[in-house]
Parts: C-alpha cells; sequence; structure tokens
C-alpha cells in the first residue's frame, strides 16, 4: 500500500502537458482544487472529473496509476462517507436503532467523496508531470512579489518542494524496511488490533532512524553547496509559451462554464 503512494513522484514523459511551465500547472492544480471545493452540485463534479480525465489522457500517464494514489486514503474516503451518511438529516431512507440515514446524507456523503478523489487526483497530476526542481522554482517565482514583504519565498519554495520529494522515499523506505521484516518472520497482516500495532513497532524505530539519517545528510548536502548564502537562481530560464496561454484559456473558460452552472443549480 506505501508505494501506492503518487503524491510526490514525477513520471518523466514527453507530452504537452509535460512540457507546460511549472507555474502554469501550479496555477491551475490550485484552481482545480478550489473548484473541487467550491463547487456544489454532481454535474460541477462530473465537468470537473472529465477535466482531470482529458489532464490525465494528454499527460500520456496511465489512469490506474493516477487511481493507484486513492489506495492510501480509502479507509479515511470511507470513514468520512460513513460520517455524513448518519449524521446529516433530512428525509429517511433507511433506519436502525438510533442510526438513520437520509437522502440528504447520502447526497452529502457522495459529494465529499467525489471531492477527496478529485482533489488527490489533481495534486497527483502536478507532482507526477512536473520535476521537483522545476516544481520548486515556480513556487519560488509565484511567490516572489512576496519578497517585498521580507518573506523568505526561496525557503518556503524550498521546503515545500522537499516535502514533496519526501512523501514517496520514506513510503518506498517503510515499504524496504516491512519486506527485511516479513523476511525475518514478521506479520503484519494478520491477528487483532494490539497484535498488529505490535508488528508495526519493528518498523518504527528503523523508520525514524532512516528519516533522521536522511535529514542529516541532506542539511550536509545544502550546506556544501552553500544553500543559504546568497540569492538562488535557477538553472533554466522558465518562460510562458504558446500552450501555456492556451492552458490559462481554457481553466478561465472552464471557470465561467461552473459559475454558470452553479448559478442556474
Amino acid at each position: 500500500m506505501l508505494r501506492d503512494i503518487t503524491i510526490g513522484r514525477y513520471v518523466e514523459r514527453s507530452s504537452a502537458l509535460h512540457r507546460l511551465d511549472a507555474r502554469s500547472k501550479i496555477i491551475g492544480a490550485l484552481i482545480c482544487s478550489i473548484l473541487t471545493l467550491a463547487c456544489s452540485s454532481f454535474f460541477s463534479m462530473a465537468a470537473i472529473a472529465a477535466l482531470t480525465a482529458a489532464a490525465a489522457l494528454i499527460s500520456h500517464i496511465p489512469f490506474n496509476y493516477i487511481l493507484k494514489g486513492l489506495k492510501p486514503i480509502r479507509w479515511f474516503i470511507l470513514f468520512t462517507v460513513i460520517v455524513n451518511l448518519i449524521s446529516v438529516g433530512g428525509t429517511a431512507v433507511w433506519q436502525w436503532s438510533v442510526f438513520c440515514i437520509t437522502a440528504e446524507g447520502i447526497n452529502a456523503a457522495a459529494l465529499i467523496a467525489a471531492r477527496l478523489i478529485l482533489f488527490v487526483s489533481s495534486t497527483s497530476l502536478l507532482t507526477l508531470t512536473t520535476p521537483p526542481i522545476s516544481l520548486t522554482d515556480g513556487f519560488a517565482r509565484l511567490m516572489r512579489p512576496l519578497r517585498h514583504l521580507r518573506i523568505p519565498v526561496d525557503d518556503i519554495a524550498m521546503m515545500i518542494s522537499i516535502t514533496l520529494r519526501s512523501i514517496p522515499a520514506f513510503a518506498d523506505e517503510a515499504d524496504r524496511i516491512m519486506k527485511a521484516q516479513r523476511a525475518r518472520g514478521a506479520d503484519f497482516s494478520h491477528g487483532g488490533l494490539i497484535a498488529r500495532a505490535k508488528a508495526i513497532m519493528p518498523v518504527t524505530i528503523p523508520l525514524f532512524i532512516s528519516v533522521f539519517r536522511r535529514a542529516d545528510e541532506l542539511s550536509l548536502a545544502m550546506d556544501a553547496r552553500c544553500y543559504g548564502k546568497g540569492t538562488r537562481t535557477p538553472r533554466k530560464k522558465a518562460r510562458f509559451g504558446r500552450n501555456d496561454l492556451y492552458a490559462f484559456i481554457i481553466m478561465i473558460l472552464f471557470c465561467g462554464f461552473l459559475a454558470i452552472i452553479e448559478f442556474y443549480n
């Protein structure tokens, strides 16, 4: 399951989406996330899903690989759906003892599940199609006006990039440790909750040691490259191209389309 985490991973392809400027993809993912959280109709969610599917098709990344990123949060999605089913009042559809499922609860549960799925999918597409260095430069350039307020823009962008890159790295490390423990006879899939919690303890300590070791190596590498001793400059000069302009036009038209749908809904 840990290897199913797709946020923070980069898949190299020669698609039009990969060639877009990182700033365009960051803004597009941010707009898509805001629309996902703001829209309240299933027709709007279907339109956002169609846009996300089109972006995935353009990126030449298999759909099953993108959807694989939903596996680590499937229990959270299920928990959220159950809570909405039994907590939202309205017209009763099914009732047992103190538990009551309403039509409004079903609607709210389906809507929140769609929001979570689309939010994770759009975020995964951003990292799957953008190299970590380009992602860091994109965040730094977008936040450049904040430098006038003496906000450390480069440091914030670097922290965001390191965080995104660390998620799959730590997941792979945990998966490697668990495989090593299974080879020594550990069992993580049988027994009750307490037994599984005890079985996971031999994984926790090596994982923490690995995390601290990686952090120490990263700090030494950044210090050896004189990070923080001067103004950071990108290796390649990023520029908006014709495809970036087309992407912005599509996003503006799409936002207007969703606004019309929400207004008449």
